[in-house]
């Protein structure tokens, strides 16, 4: 019996011993199958990342080669502002993009060539600006103020003392639908002048019609920007400065809640180029801020640039240059002028902005 106990406690010990070795078994395939699949995972998550950074280094490769930028400028202190930059590209000097400039003689030059994609970064007048982007539905922003108030009344008589005297007189100007009229058009206004009826303006495609305009023409009146003032006066040393329009602007400005100012161009980039080549944006302001502060602080041989370039002569340069206002303003300081003066603009004629005032997204954040 003692026997027969012990065989059938053995049986039973094996029994279970087996049944235990099957369950670890099973234990163990799960842990393997588990172990498996976590490291199928890993190394799938794994290859993601690289991929991710494998692209990632692709686009700070290519955005590391030079970008072919092609900048337009206008002939007058849009131009002025970028002989240094212009120059040092020219020079070899920046190598860091290639950099293609042109300078246009009007505003109706550059349009087509943002549009169409043509040009990537022009400078403009800063209602054009709002404009373009309306029109192309935010496909403009802006980056930087260029110019502040460069506009002047000039005659060759001596009748014109404020901005009243203008009434009844003929007025040749450029500019039309652009930042020249509609800041005319405010200060007549703004004086009690009716500007369809009270003045007569006789629009010229470009600046140099106006200026030929005061030479043939006894006490004739022009509004121009500089350094046209200048060119003009050289011509005829007989012409005077009659009315600083910034000036007549800030008058009509006093009392006002929200102030604006006078303001001439701005530099705008295609958004797409803007969204492709961050960096080549970013090297184009840096460069472009360099140039300006050049152009303020080094008069002389900023004129002789400008001359090289067949902008304006070196000695009218040389006397213009410290009444262009030309600046480098962005950020928010930008944003802050440029929709006040945009928002006057608005209230004499929606269309001269577009319709509207754009949104935040107009204005270039670096």
């Amino acid at each position: 019996m003692k026997k027969k106990a012990v065989s059938v406690m053995l049986a039973m010990t094996l029994a279970l011993t087996a049944l235990s070795g099957c369950q670890g078994a099973d234990n163990t395939e799960d842990t393997v199958t588990e172990t498996t699949e976590n490291t199928e995972a890993e190394q799938e998550e794994t290859g993601d990342e690289a991929a991710e950074i494998q692209e990632e280094e692709a686009a700070e490769e290519a955005d590391a080669e030079p970008v072919d930028v092609n900048v337009t400028a206008l002939k007058g202190p849009t131009a002025m502002g970028m002989v240094k930059f212009m120059d040092d590209a020219d020079q070899g000097n920046i190598t860091s993009e290639n950099y293609q400039f042109s300078i246009a003689a009007s505003a109706d030059e550059v349009t087509p060539k943002l549009v169409q994609g043509e040009t990537d970064i022009a400078a403009v007048p800063a209602n054009l600006a709002s404009v373009l982007y309306n029109n192309t539905e935010g496909q403009v922003e802006v980056l930087a103020i260029n110019t502040l108030g460069v506009l002047y009344v000039v005659e060759s008589g001596d009748t014109i003392q404020t901005a009243a005297d203008l009434k009844g007189k003929t007025i040749y100007a450029s500019g039309k639908g652009s930042t020249p009229e509609y800041a005319l058009r405010y200060i007549l206004s703004g004086n009690g002048i009716d500007p369809d009826a009270d003045v007569t303006i006789e629009w010229k495609s470009e600046h140099s019609e106006c200026v030929a305009a005061l030479a043939s023409t006894p006490d004739a009146i022009a509004m121009l920007p500089q350094p046209f003032v200048t060119t003009a006066q050289t011509k005829n040393p007989s012409i005077r400065t009659a009315l600083d329009l910034t000036q007549e602007w800030d008058k009509l400005q006093e009392g006002q809640e929200e102030k604006s100012s006078l303001l001439t161009g701005v530099v705008v980039a295609r958004t797409d180029f803007v969204e492709e080549h961050p960096q080549a944006v970013e090297d184009f302001m840096e460069n472009y801020e360099a140039s300006v502060a050049f152009v303020n602080e080094n008069t002389e041989e900023a004129a002789k640039l400008v001359g090289q370039y067949d902008i304006v002569a070196e000695e009218v340069a040389k006397t213009a240059l410290p009444q262009c206002n030309i600046v480098f303003i962005d950020g928010s300081e930008m944003q802050e002028k440029l929709s006040g003066y945009l928002e006057v603009l608005k209230e004499q004629n929606p269309q001269a902005v577009g319709g509207e005032v754009p949104g935040d997204d107009f204005y270039y954040s670096r």
